[in-house]
């Protein structure tokens, strides 16, 4: 089961996520490598993390105990892109 597409977030800690509205499943991509994923999270929720100007604020006030989580690792794909972005991410 392929996840939903990511959507580059520029946090210290969370890297990409991405929203499955019919499952009602959130996907982030810590830059530690780790992969949480939420179940249950309403598309309202899903929109306000994605539009809030500090998304790791939000998701630590709003998803991260307030779901059903998944954790495990990032698909390598992925920590390729991010470290190839961590190199040329602007101070």
């Amino acid at each position: 089961m392929a996840g939903p597409t990511h959507r580059m977030l520029h946090t210290a800690r969370l890297r990409s996520a991405g929203y499955d509205e019919q499952e009602k499943r959130l996907e982030i991509a810590f830059h530690d490598g780790r992969m949480k994923t939420y179940r249950g999270v309403p598309a309202e929720v899903a929109r306000r993390f994605f539009s809030s100007p500090n998304p790791a604020s939000f998701w630590e006030d709003r998803i991260a105990e307030e779901y059903p989580v998944d954790e495990g690792r990032a698909p390598a794909a992925q920590d390729a892109a991010s470290k190839l972005e961590d190199l040329f991410r602007k101070p």
